[in-house]
């Protein structure tokens, strides 16, 4: 609340979570109740189902905690409360703080708690008393865990456990845990459902199709594609991808965010087809994709994406940015004795100068870059993702997999490699790295 970026004796978790308060959200700590919630959302279908299956279990979950001070909730995926179970004295004093059906509990309406922060982050969240942002809910102690789509990965509903000036029930995140399980055997089915009718689709495409095919899910993971679309998109050639868990990941990010973009537009519009240009890594020219998204039951099941084919589809606004026409895929070149070796952008880790020469962290080993000073490096990497961080050091931000702080408030920054090296954050680059990593 003072300003101050170092906070001792809180879990990190929370801390961040506080970040956000403070400098995204831009929550008053003084607020005494969270806001009605602003507008009427409607869900689809499969979101229907898992509120009616959350709400089940909440119920049950009421009966434990009714003597306890004790109320459970479920909420959206905007935090916005749907019902709220517990004994009589305690849905009322809940009232109080409008801890109650239809007001906002995301962390941008009432602070960090157990609703908002379990839908910026993923798995059980449990915030005691002044781990709360907002001084009026300390006397709350709340664990919460969010329900999430098993292809986008993103929130459809909270699960939350509330008590009054008394400490949750010790067997608090085993029912949470367990509604979490029981819900996604739900989704997983449907996800496995809908991919059966992307892989139908597709094979009915390609008996017609002159280009390249593949069928996507929402998200942009590839469940199938055919042999000519398989060496652009770099995955295997006609090996289907059923199970969530494991379809392919393209190489191609820009075809994810062509397919995130077409799902918003298809959930709004099921008659929309699109067209766009992408660049692969194996032509210097872009490569023309259409996406005609692909139903299941009335929900969108993914999309099927011609590569090579725009024919009278809706352009897609610019969605990343393009190269010139003449100009080749970027590679960073670096030196391994007299040989030259080509990497992509998202195999470097990141880069650590010494004198003019600066080494290179990769997926295969430490390598001299071939272009001498940290500062003509990072001018050619600002636009594929790497940030200086330390007058020594530029990262890959995408390859950032924890964060840590120390006595004083520094940060260092746990890279995504096979021995987890650590990139210390200068005190001058800190803000900008909180702002790229959305802290």
């Amino acid at each position: 609340m003072q300003g101050e970026d170092h906070v001792r004796g809180v879990r990190p978790e929370v801390v961040v979570s506080w970040h956000r308060c403070r400098e995204q959200y831009r929550v008053d700590p003084h607020l005494t109740e969270a806001p009605l919630a602003a507008e009427h959302r409607d869900h689809t279908l499969e979101q229907l189902v898992i509120l009616t299956e959350l709400g089940g279990l909440a119920g049950a979950m009421a009966r434990e905690v009714e003597g306890r001070n004790g109320i459970v909730t479920v909420t959206d995926a905007t935090g916005r409360i749907l019902a709220t179970w517990g004994d009589a004295a305690t849905v009322a004093r809940a009232a109080d703080a409008n801890l109650a059906t239809w007001s906002c509990w995301s962390e941008a309406g009432a602070g960090t708690n157990g609703m908002g922060t379990a839908l910026e982050t993923h798995g059980p969240v449990l915030i005691r008393g002044a781990e709360h942002w907002c001084q009026a809910f300390h006397s709350w102690a709340c664990a919460g865990i969010a329900v999430r789509d098993v292809v986008t990965r993103e929130p459809i509903a909270v699960l939350n456990v509330s008590c009054w000036r008394t400490p949750l029930p010790d067997a608090t995140d085993r029912w949470l845990s367990h509604a979490v399980t029981q819900t996604q055997t739900t989704l997983k089915g449907r996800a496995r459902d809908s991919a059966a009718e992307l892989i139908a689709a597709f094979a009915q495409a390609k008996g017609r199709a002159t280009d390249a095919v593949a069928a996507v899910d929402a998200a942009g993971n590839v469940v199938i594609a055919d042999e000519r679309a398989s060496p652009l998109m770099g995955v295997p050639a006609e090996v289907p991808a059923v199970e969530p868990a494991i379809r392919w990941h393209t190489s191609l990010p820009d075809l994810i965010r062509v397919a995130k973009y077409a799902s918003a537009r298809a959930a709004r519009n099921s008659e929309w087809v699109g067209s766009t240009q992408i660049f692969t890594h194996l032509a210097d020219e872009p490569v023309s994709v259409t996406i005609r998204p692909v139903f299941f039951s009335g929900q969108l099941a993914g999309h099927l994406m011609f590569l090579g084919a725009s024919g009278d589809a809706q352009p897609l606004p610019t969605l990343a940015p393009t190269l010139p026409p003449n100009t080749p895929m970027r590679r960073v070149v670096a030196l391994r004795e007299d040989r030259m070796v080509l990497l992509r952008p998202r195999e470097v880790s990141f880069a650590e100068s010494d004198g003019n020469d600066v080494w290179l962290f990769t997926e295969q080993g430490r390598l001299r870059s071939a272009t001498p000073g940290l500062d003509k490096l990072t001018n050619e990497l600002a636009d594929a993702g790497f940030l200086r961080v330390h007058r020594r050091y530029v990262v890959n931000l995408s390859r950032v997999r924890e964060i840590e702080r120390g006595f004083k408030g520094e940060l260092s920054l746990v890279m995504d490699s096979q021995e987890n090296d650590v990139v210390p954050v200068s005190r001058r680059n800190t803000p900008a790295v909180r702002d790229a990593l959305g802290l």
